[in-house]
C-alpha cells in the first residue's frame, strides 16, 4: 500500500482536514486502471511531462500523494511530471507546501517524485494558461448551502475566529445543488485542459452526478472533433441506492 502523506502539521482551524472525500481521491488516482490510463496517456512516449493542478489544494494530502508517487501513477520511465496547486486559503497554500516536502523527502532518493512548482492563492482556474493543464484534480466544496460565502469577507480581518470560520466554510458549502462552485470549474475546464487533457472531480449524489456527467458528455468545441467523455472510476459505497461520493475523470478523444 502506498503511503499517506503526513498532514499533522496543518492547522485544521483555518484548512479542510483531509476526509472521506480526500481519501477516496487518492485511492481512485491509486488503482490499476487509472494508473494505466494516465501512463497511456503520459507516458514515456509523449513529447513532454504532465503538469498536474489541484485546484483548492486544502491540506495538499492529494497533490502531495501524486507527487511523492509519480513514478508509480505515471510510470517509473516518464518524465518527472510537474505540480502545482491552487487554492483560495493561504493557510491552505503554506499548507500544502510543508505537505509536498515532507511527502518527498520520503520517498527513496532514487524514486522519481514530481517537480513542485509551488502553490497559488487564486480563485480556481484565474491563474492558469489556456490548454496547459494535462491533470486536473478538484475536491470541491460539494455540500448543499443556501448561499455561497465570498472569497473576499472585510469582515474577517477583524476577528480571528471569523476567519478560521469563513474559511472552512470556503471548503465545504457549495450552494444550490452543491455545484456552484463546481459548475464554474466545468465550465472552464474545455479552455484549461490540454489536448490530452484529464480531470478528476469529485461529487456527492445530492450533486445529480448522472446528469452532470450527461452534460459534460454533451459539450462540443469549435472546430474540435474529440468527443467528450465523463465516468465513474472511484465512489465511497452506496446510501439509500445512491453512490455517496463519486470521483468522475473527464476527458476527450
Amino acid at each position: 500500500m502506498l503511503p499517506t502523506p503526513d498532514t499533522s502539521h496543518v492547522p485544521y482551524s483555518r484548512v479542510y482536514e483531509p476526509a472521506e472525500d480526500s481519501f477516496l481521491m487518492i485511492d481512485t488516482l491509486a488503482l490499476p486502471a487509472e494508473t494505466a490510463f494516465m501512463q497511456d496517456r503520459f507516458g514515456p512516449l509523449t513529447e513532454a511531462p504532465p503538469l498536474v493542478v489541484e485546484i483548492g489544494s486544502g491540506s495538499g494530502v492529494v497533490l502531495a500523494f501524486v507527487a511523492a508517487q509519480a513514478a508509480h501513477l505515471f510510470g517509473s520511465s516518464s518524465k518527472s511530471p510537474l505540480a502545482l496547486a491552487v487554492d483560495v486559503n493561504e493557510f491552505a497554500c503554506a499548507a500544502t507546501r510543508e505537505t509536498v516536502k515532507r511527502a518527498t523527502a520520503r520517498e527513496p532518493r532514487e524514486a522519481t517524485s514530481a517537480i513542485f512548482l509551488g502553490a497559488v492563492r487564486a480563485d480556481l482556474v484565474s491563474v492558469l494558461r489556456p490548454g496547459q493543464v494535462d491533470v486536473l484534480l478538484f475536491n470541491p466544496p460539494y455540500v448543499p448551502t443556501p448561499t455561497l460565502p465570498a472569497n473576499e469577507n472585510p469582515a474577517i480581518h477583524q476577528d480571528a475566529f471569523a476567519r478560521d470560520s469563513h474559511l472552512l466554510e470556503l471548503a465545504y458549502a457549495g450552494g444550490h445543488d452543491g455545484m456552484e462552485t463546481t459548475d464554474r470549474l466545468l465550465a472552464a475546464l474545455p479552455s484549461v485542459l490540454s489536448k490530452r487533457g484529464c480531470a478528476y472531480i469529485l461529487l456527492c449524489a445530492q450533486n445529480r452526478p448522472e446528469a452532470v456527467k450527461e452534460r459534460i458528455r454533451a459539450w462540443t468545441s469549435p472546430g474540435d472533433e474529440q468527443s467528450w467523455h465523463a465516468e465513474t472510476v472511484g465512489s465511497s459505497g452506496k446510501q439509500a441506492g445512491w453512490e455517496k461520493l463519486q470521483i468522475v475523470r473527464i476527458w476527450r478523444e
